[in-house]
């Protein structure tokens, strides 16, 4: 019923006059990257906007498309003149970890929970099978889905020859993404990957590191790379990696505080 009543009024206000631009204003004030702009900010984003819109309505018409005031999409923060606005963390993690995939080039690769996006790419090079929670709703030909818990895999012990999880343990057992509450869910979930992983199998995994083993309720928890390599013994640690905001380097640096861990393990 509420979604009901909700569309009619979608419905309704779409008639009045200059809902689309309100509704677009209010998207820009309230965008992802507002916050980094003050008041005075956002107004010369925006002026720069409207003089960008005055003068496109005067230039030659292009009869092959329907030009109108009422259909605008203000994408002011795109227009900058500093970087790129860039997750340094999944941007690193998921090249490094198509990478490794890649260069290992397994006959087919599993991932439990990371992000569909890298799976994607990962699958056209190869085979590949996600397993998550949540429903993937997506059709490609080399990108299979299985809903499962991480906790409670359902696979056979020592049967999974090249496994990922990209930025995923740390969440575990803290509400997040529906899952139950449970203190020891990172470590639990360790125990699982460690189960499944085949002899010789290749382990890919990304979590939080800091100084000191803390939890981010109901975000994430955080690791000491102490500790990191005690949950995840016997398999060996091949290669380890770590960024630190926009680097990514060869070394654990603990004074550096909050930070991302990248492992390769083989068992």
């Amino acid at each position: 019923m509420d979604k009901q009543i909700g569309f009619i009024m979608k419905k309704i206000l779409r008639k009045i006059p200059g809902y689309k631009k309100i509704r677009a204003y209010y998207s820009v004030i309230k965008g992802t990257y507002s916050i980094k702009y003050g008041i005075f900010g956002k107004a010369k984003l925006l002026r720069n906007f409207f003089s960008d819109l005055k003068n496109y309505s005067k230039l030659q018409e292009n009869k092959k498309f329907i030009f109108s005031p009422d259909n605008i999409s203000p994408q002011i923060y795109d227009n900058v003149p500093h970087s790129q606005q860039l997750d340094y963390v999944y941007f690193y993690q998921d090249s490094w970890c198509a990478e490794k995939v890649f260069q290992n080039k397994p006959e087919h690769h599993f991932d439990i929970g990371s992000k569909a996006e890298m799976l994607g790419i990962i699958s056209q090079f190869t085979p590949t099978t996600m397993i998550d929670l949540r429903p993937l709703d997506v059709n490609l030909p080399n990108l299979e889905f299985v809903q499962g818990d991480i906790l409670s895999l359902p696979f056979e012990d020592n049967s999974i020859k090249s496994l990922s999880a990209i930025c995923v343990v740390e969440h575990i057992g803290l509400g997040r993404y529906g899952d139950s509450l449970d203190q020891f869910g990172s470590e639990k979930a360790v125990e699982e990957f460690k189960r499944i992983l085949a002899n010789n199998g290749n382990l890919y995994i990304s979590l939080p590191i800091d100084k000191e083993n803390k939890i981010y309720f109901n975000a994430h928890r955080a690791f000491t790379r102490e500790y990191i390599l005690e949950l995840f013994k016997p398999l060996r640690l091949i290669e380890e990696k770590y960024i630190y905001k926009n680097e990514l380097i060869n070394n654990y640096d603990s004074e550096r505080g909050f930070g991302t861990g990248l492992f390769w393990f083989k068992k």
